[in-house]
């Protein structure tokens, strides 16, 4: 990794973490896909499966940039949540939207933080391989579809209103209604992210086919998708840094800053885009997408 991992790559492996960690398209299975499909210098450079793979370490870098970008874009909603969450330890209480809300997103994410600790290496070094990736990839399609084909028969009567009809969008006004979410209901949401761990299936994707399926617009079940991800995301990224001080980062701290600032760009950049975007539209063009390069690869992996 020390002499391999190149400026160019560091920045576009960097770009591409921040746009499809929150895109529905998953972040993981492209880190494999891509690398084996480029083929070359760069298979060989950038290989998650390995056990003891520097190229793991680098990617940990580039999700703590992620989180901050999601910090820093939904700053508002953080400082509610955290008030919240002192709040309700103070007064012994769960009454406010705020207080709701914290503890919501707290009991979502224990179940892929478990799984994430249980699961995390045995998924990655036996299926973070380029054919399970694009298989998963291909299903991630299916299932973003199949989550919009639910949306409509268990949710008819509530489509998403044009923008123009509506006056909810702001972030106070998601957070309040997503607060009053059952707790139960939140927690089946966020256990939808321990199919992230699979390589190809999109974290954010995979949360929002959960939420629509519960009932949510696709605003509300973005939204809440991209509050559950950030604590994920920035808690597994500090629990391998380490990593980054040890062997696995020697001699790539340039790289390493280079695709980690393309990867908070890109995040926030991809964030600020998809929170205007489920307003008014669905998950079906990233089904589409998803389906079309999951198959081509298998089918180029497998054949060639």
């Amino acid at each position: 990794m020390t002499a391999h991992l190149s400026y160019a790559e560091a920045v576009i492996v960097g770009a591409a973490q921040g746009i499809t960690e929150l895109f529905p398209v998953s972040s993981l299975g492209h880190s494999v896909l891509v690398p084996a499909l480029v083929g070359g210098q760069w298979a060989q450079d950038l290989n998650v499966s390995a056990p003891q793979s520097p190229y793991l370490a680098f990617i940990v870098g580039l999700h703590v940039a992620t989180a901050a970008a999601l910090l820093v874009f939904f700053w508002r909603d953080w400082v509610r949540i955290l008030g919240g969450f002192i709040s309700s330890l103070r007064h012994r209480r769960v009454q406010t939207s705020g207080e709701r809300l914290a503890w919501l997103i707290v009991l979502a994410t224990i179940p892929v933080g478990l799984a994430g600790l249980a699961l995390e290496q045995l998924f990655r070094t036996t299926l973070g391989r380029p054919i399970p990736a694009a298989a998963f990839l291909l299903l991630n399609g299916i299932a973003l579809y199949a989550g919009e084909v639910l949306r409509r028969r268990v949710a008819p009567a509530q489509d998403d209103p044009p923008a123009a009809e509506q006056d909810t969008h702001s972030g106070e006004a998601v957070d309040s209604r997503l607060a009053e979410l059952p707790m139960g209901r939140g927690v089946l949401i966020g256990s939808a992210q321990i199919l992230a761990l699979l390589p190809g299936i999109s974290r954010s994707g995979i949360t929002i086919v959960a939420g629509l399926w519960r009932g949510l617009s696709h605003e509300d079940a973005a939204r809440f998708s991209f509050l559950l991800a950030t604590p994920i995301i920035l808690v597994a990224g500090l629990y391998k840094i380490p990593e980054l001080f040890g062997p696995l980062g020697s001699g790539i701290g340039g790289q390493l800053l280079a695709g980690s600032i393309a990867s908070f760009v890109c995040a926030y950049l991809a964030v600020r885009y998809l929170t205007g975007y489920f307003q008014t539209r669905t998950l079906t063009p990233f089904a589409i997408y998803c389906a079309v390069f999951g198959a081509a690869s298998l089918a180029w992996l497998t054949l060639r």
